[in-house]
């Protein structure tokens, strides 16, 4: 059984027992976490939602909280004497797919 759910704006296709790394949410390592159910199947049983599947649940375990590479933003106007450097590193969480439940 796959499921795709939402979170943190992006959509992901998982199976049970997949490990994902996905935008952190307000939880702790060990926590278990609901997510948004957009479409569950089995082959070619396929229910999709709108913009929800109705009674799905996807079970989550929050393995650890971790973060991304660092990007840096480099902004320039030639002759202007224009320079800005910024970097940045997106807050990010390892989670673990325990339970997909079909309505």
């Amino acid at each position: 059984m796959f499921a795709v759910i939402r979170t943190g704006g992006k959509q992901y296709k998982v199976a049970q027992d997949d490990v994902l790394e996905v935008e952190r949410v307000e939880a702790n390592a060990g926590d278990k976490i609901e997510l948004d159910v957009l479409m569950i199947g089995e082959g070619a049983d396929v229910k999709v939602g709108a913009p929800l599947v109705e009674g799905a649940k996807v079970t989550a375990e929050v393995v650890e909280m971790t973060r991304g590479p660092k990007i840096i933003i480099f902004k320039k106007k030639r002759r202007q004497n224009y320079r800005r450097k910024n970097g940045h590193r997106q807050d990010l969480m390892l989670v673990k797919i325990v339970n997909i439940a079909a309505a």
